[in-house]
């Protein structure tokens, strides 16, 4: 029997297809709303933060109901809490990244 974790940070990435389309660019725009009411925006399509166990199923719920399942793709990476992993950042580190969307 495998043991469950409470997972309290998580990183979020999604990729929407069809984006020229209009209903493609409809459920970027939803994806991008559902995922910054529970996360921290972090770059483009990338999402990370503390987050309840209970607050993670009502996301799920919420991305699923918008995302069509055979053509988006959201990975979800749980982690117990931002401390247990390590971020290496190459590059222009822009943290106000948030700021291109505005």
């Amino acid at each position: 029997m495998s043991k469950n974790y409470n997972h309290n940070y998580a990183f979020v990435f999604y990729d929407i297809a069809d984006i020229e389309s209009d209903i493609g660019k409809y459920r970027v725009a939803k994806v991008f709303k559902i995922c910054k009411k529970y996360f921290k925006h972090h770059q483009k399509s990338v999402f990370r933060g503390n987050i309840t166990p209970a607050n993670l199923i009502k996301f799920k719920n919420e991305v699923k109901k918008v995302i069509d399942e055979k053509l988006d793709f959201i990975s979800i990476i749980k982690l117990q809490n931002k401390a247990v992993f390590d971020e290496e950042i190459i590059g222009n580190n822009d943290n106000n990244a948030e700021s291109i969307f505005l």
